[in-house]
């Protein structure tokens, strides 16, 4: 029978102050400042070995998950181990470092991404997804995560910022919560990241950057240079401009999601910014792009294919939104001064802004965009505005076609009030 009881243990934790106190036998309760916070405690068993002068510790469990009862049967068991000969504490440890071992950075970031799947929307785990394999899998995957050290942290973003400062940011955020992941799951004590700021890696957050509208001399320099950046890519960011989507809403897009004799194009919930469903009317040049890509496709489920590998196996997904970006920075190096550098957002405001001077109603306007229409107008207009919506973007794509084709654009603008 020990010394300490079940109530001295309460009282204990409710006095909130650090305490070691022995049940005997080498059996001890401990709380440190932490615990006593927390209202906590640990389970430690002392011993001595009789080649070893030292005395040794092994921790049995931490308080209330393991009660007294339970903490002395354990405490028992070990005895008769130490009895033997057997260092208990050695022997965790080596386990602890055999388990941690086992788990390596491939392991730890399929496990990772394993669980961010349902909880984060389908774009966001697609873009982690990437950045895992591209800038750490591909490095240290097959390294220990228990081995990986705060200069590994730090030489991955800055190999990430000596292409794109937005990647790397990117990546230190995706390895913090990777690693804070692992914390949580017990793989490794406290993570590689805990230290490591952006500030000091990769500088100060740059001002945020103004969105662009790309002016009619700049999409009839742009449009038509297109074929350049190879057919995925040029129909990507015509089918971009001309419906005003999002380019997560594009990339991950499915030809179950188009229908070509309705022309719609749907975009379920777990796609939309907004979580709603989202109709899109498709116009006959875009309803005519749309018939290309599923030609190139070569029976993928997804509009935007692309065929490379992760974690060693085959498998149809989606084209990366980074991929589109190098592309268009290729074009955009090409046309010089004839086009300022876009992202595909900016194809989004670019549309925003010739829908509006052409003379499109601003609920469609904004509607076309999905954007949640706010206050009372969110309340009281449950209206899809649907065929508002077809007849802008026949207005919208007719443009962007003569722009592609060098044509004049000569059609009215809409009235306001006919939109």
């Amino acid at each position: 029978m020990g010394i300490l009881s079940d109530v001295q243990i309460r009282n204990l934790i409710a006095a909130g102050a650090a305490v070691a106190k022995s049940d005997g036998d080498g059996l001890t309760f401990t709380m440190s400042a932490k615990q006593a916070a927390e209202k906590s405690g640990s389970w430690v068993l002392r011993y001595r070995l009789p080649s070893v002068k030292a005395q040794r510790e092994v921790t049995i469990g931490k308080y209330p998950d393991t009660s007294l009862s339970a903490a002395r049967k354990e405490a028992s068991k070990l005895r008769a181990r130490i009895q033997q000969g057997e260092d208990v504490a050695r022997e965790k440890q080596r386990d602890r470092q055999e388990r941690e071992r086992a788990w390596t950075v491939r392991r730890l970031a399929e496990d990772y991404l394993e669980k961010i799947t349902g909880r984060l929307a389908p774009s966001t785990v697609s873009q982690r997804r990437q950045q895992l394999r591209d800038h750490v899998v591909n490095v240290i995957g097959n390294r220990p995560a228990v081995d990986v050290l705060p200069a590994d942290i730090v030489d991955i973003t800055e190999a990430a910022a000596a292409k794109s400062l937005h990647v790397a940011r990117l990546v230190l955020m995706v390895l913090r919560e990777m690693f804070a992941h692992a914390v949580a799951r017990h793989v490794i004590e406290s993570s590689p990241c805990a230290h490591v700021t952006g500030r000091a890696v990769i500088g100060p957050r740059p001002v945020n950057r103004t969105r662009i509208m790309l002016s009619e001399s700049e999409l009839r320099a742009m449009l038509p240079a297109l074929p350049s950046i190879g057919r995925s890519n040029e129909l990507a960011i015509k089918v971009l401009l001309a419906t005003c989507t999002r380019i997560g809403e594009l990339t991950l897009a499915e030809w179950s999601h188009i229908d070509l004799e309705r022309r719609e194009w749907t975009i379920p919930p777990e796609l939309s910014k907004n979580r709603k469903r989202f109709v899109i009317p498709l116009t006959d040049p875009v309803a005519r792009w749309f018939v290309d890509l599923q030609t190139i496709a070569f029976g993928s489920r997804f509009v935007l294919p692309v065929r490379t590998r992760f974690n060693d196996s085959d498998g149809d997904r989606p084209m990366e939104a980074s991929t589109l970006n190098v592309a268009i920075n290729r074009l955009c190096r090409s046309l010089a001064d004839k086009c300022r550098r876009f992202t595909p957002h900016d194809l989004r405001s670019t549309a925003r802004s010739h829908l509006g001077a052409m003379g499109v109603d601003i609920l469609v306007a904004e509607r076309c965009l999905n954007h949640s229409l706010g206050g009372l107008v969110a309340v009281y207009d449950q209206h899809d505005y649907l065929s508002e919506r077809r007849k802008a973007l026949e207005l919208w794509s007719g443009f962007i076609v003569a722009c592609e084709t060098g044509n004049e654009w000569n059609v009215i603008p809409l009235r306001r009030a006919a939109v």
